[in-house]
Order: C-alpha cells, then structure tokens, then sequence
C-alpha cells in the first residue's frame, strides 16, 4: 500500500451518538476526514476545509479502540477526496466495524467496499452545488444504501420531490429528507411529505438539537 493510501489527513475522531440516517441515535464513532471540493451554502463543517492532523490507517484503528463501540462513520468535508479513504473503510471492515459513510455524491462511489453503508447527498439547487452530483453513482449503490436530500426552500422540496419520481429513488434504496437548519421549518416540510405521500423518511439533525447547533456528523 503506498504511503498515499496508507496516510489521511484527519479533522478530529470522536465518540458520540449518529444524529442523521437511518441509523440515527446509535452511539458510533466519527472519523472525520479534512478537505472538500464543495462549498455548498448550509455547510456546518468549514472548520474541516483545511489542516487536520496526518495519521496512519494503523493511528486511526487505535485511537477508535478505546471507544469500544461498534459502529464507525466516515465522514468530512468530503471523506472521498482523499485516496486513502477506501483502504481506511475496507480495513475498518476487516477489524469487525460496521461502517458508514457520508458523502456528497460528487465522487465515484465504485471503490466502496460493498460491506459499507453509503448515505449519499443529492446535492439541491438551493445548496449552490447541484451541479456537482454525479449521477452515475445511482447505479453504484446497493438497496440498502442511503440517499440523502438537505431541503432548504419549498423549491428545493419541489425539484427533491420530482428528482425521487424521475429516478424512482424511493422504490430503490432508503431516501431521508432533512430541512436545512433555520432555512425550512420542520414542520413545513413534514407536511408537505405528508401531504404529497412520499415514500420518504423525515429527519432532524438529532445532534443539534442535542448539543446546541453542533456541527454536523
């Protein structure tokens, strides 16, 4: 393994409950990754843009031991933009972790080990990075996948809601709606998920809720 794909830069790793996806309130570990090639407009982790601390897949696998938890989501920034991010999943796999990745549908997901879990964005227009979605990627994911949608007006909710229809999204993995915080109220948006019958599933970012506006995981 060259030392490229064997070194990551790394924002920080803790310990802490999943606040977003189908596995939301679950106690995981976050390994989250520096560097994205996206700025889309409600980004809540800038801080992860830049710097960050070089380790070692071997670092990363004993500073997450103690945790004693099962469960690991790699995340960012965009986690994918590094090369090492696929031996790092692949091996947190061989160590007996069940592992997730958030991921902002704008790099190839093909290298993914299949025992991981993908939640990916489809990135809105309202977001300011729609362009950016790669739209391949939809062949690439497996049924029980994840595919994510941050709405941030009705607008979006409107072309999220057609983009489901269209690519039959909801008849083909898991799809999470989430309002973007303090640009969509809640409440708007469970209603009109619920007015329309989709076959989505409403989310909250829980950790925001929990700790004050923390960023997200």
């Amino acid at each position: 393994m060259s030392r490229s794909r064997n070194t990551l830069r790394i924002t920080e790793i803790f310990h802490s409950l999943q606040g977003e996806s189908g596995k939301v309130g679950l106690p995981s570990v976050f390994i989250r990754l520096t560097g994205c090639p996206l700025r889309c407009q409600y980004c809540d982790t800038s801080y992860a843009f830049n710097g960050g601390k070089l380790l070692t897949i071997a670092d990363i696998l004993e500073q997450i031991s103690p945790y004693q938890c099962k469960h690991v989501c790699v995340t960012g920034g965009e986690p994918l933009a590094q090369p090492g991010c696929i031996e790092l999943m692949t091996a947190l796999c061989n160590a007996g972790y069940a592992v997730s990745i958030e991921t902002s549908g704008a790099r190839d997901i093909q290298a993914i080990d299949p025992r991981v879990l993908i939640v990916m964005d489809i990135k809105t227009p309202d977001s300011l990075e729609a362009d950016k979605n790669l739209w391949d990627n939809l062949l690439h994911l497996k049924p029980q996948d994840e595919v994510k949608f941050v709405i941030c007006s009705r607008t979006d909710y409107q072309w999220a809601r057609q983009t489901v229809t269209e690519h039959q999204l909801d008849q083909r993995f898991n799809v999470l709606f989430s309002p973007s915080w303090e640009q969509v109220k809640p409440t708007d948006l469970a209603n009109w998920i619920v007015e329309d019958r989709l076959a989505v599933r409403f989310q909250l970012q829980l950790h925001k809720i929990l700790w004050d506006n923390a960023p997200g995981y």
